[in-house]
């Protein structure tokens, strides 16, 4: 579900939605429990309610900062192989220089229609889809050092080079295929404490003994907000490749660049 809503609803929406819906739900509950039970306002109800809501709101503000740190390490292990992936494209364009030319030019034209179809894998796969294509082209860009005989030394080193950079290419383009194959978000027992937590504290707010309404109001409204924009940030880090704070392909696309300005 998660998965869903941030590839399909636009992030300043989908937090506009949240912070109202959780905020406007706050207040509505808090007008009914303000008119049903008038007499929530004892000052030992209010030291009851106090100690609650600062025990609740540390367990909330702790949580929700362990949730987030971990899912944004997530994301920069994920850019971490982007990152790599784009490097050692981006290496095997630079050495492919020290090749005789029909061996450069070959390999130039299979690791551009390499890279041009991991771009279309991307969204292949962030879609649920594989993409054949992309196995298909690395093959043949294996194929085509495979098919280089070296003629000096430094064409002898730097074809060892690049073998392994090709393998580093390889393995990294594989774990972010992993990764976002079997990525299915928070597990539901996570979600379940966050708006477990979630609920407690607009609950503490909601009973808390306030003589005007209107100060009321805007403390509930303003704690509703708070919680809505944490469960926002949650939902947009669930995913380290779709959403409006995942990884890009842009390492990739650099290496496109690249290997299409070199004559």
């Amino acid at each position: 579900m998660s998965q869903w809503l941030v590839s399909h609803v636009p992030s300043w929406l989908l937090l506009i939605v949240m912070v109202t819906g959780t905020a406007g739900t706050a207040i509505v509950i808090q007008l009914v429990v303000r008119r049903r039970f008038p007499n929530l306002r004892g000052e030992e109800h209010n030291d009851v309610t106090k100690f609650a809501f600062g025990v609740v709101g540390f367990v909330f503000a702790f949580f929700i900062g362990f949730v987030v740190s971990a899912m944004w390490g997530q994301i920069s292990h994920a850019d971490d192989l982007v990152r790599t992936e784009g490097t050692a494209g981006a290496q095997l364009a630079r050495d492919s220089h020290i090749f005789n030319q029909p061996d450069r030019e070959r390999i130039r034209l299979s690791l551009l229609e390499y890279e041009q179809a991991a771009i279309i894998e991307w969204d292949e796969i962030n879609e649920g889809r594989s993409y054949p294509a992309a196995d298909q082209a690395l093959n043949r860009l294996y194929a085509a050092y495979e098919a280089i005989t070296p003629d000096t030394d430094a064409q002898k080193t730097l074809l060892s080079t690049s073998f392994s950079n090709l393998n580093d290419l390889s393995k990294n383009r594989a774990e972010r295929i992993l990764q976002a194959r079997t990525d299915t978000g928070p597990p539901w027992s996570l979600w379940a404490v966050i708006f477990v937590t979630s609920g407690l504290l607009l609950g503490c707010a909601i009973i808390y003994g306030v003589e005007k309404a209107a100060n009321h109001f805007a403390m509930v409204a303003i704690i509703g907000t708070l919680v809505g924009a944490q469960l926002f940030l949650v939902v947009e880090l669930s995913h380290p490749y779709v959403g409006a704070v995942s990884t890009v392909p842009e390492p990739l696309q650099q290496v496109i660049r690249t290997l299409q300005a070199t004559p």
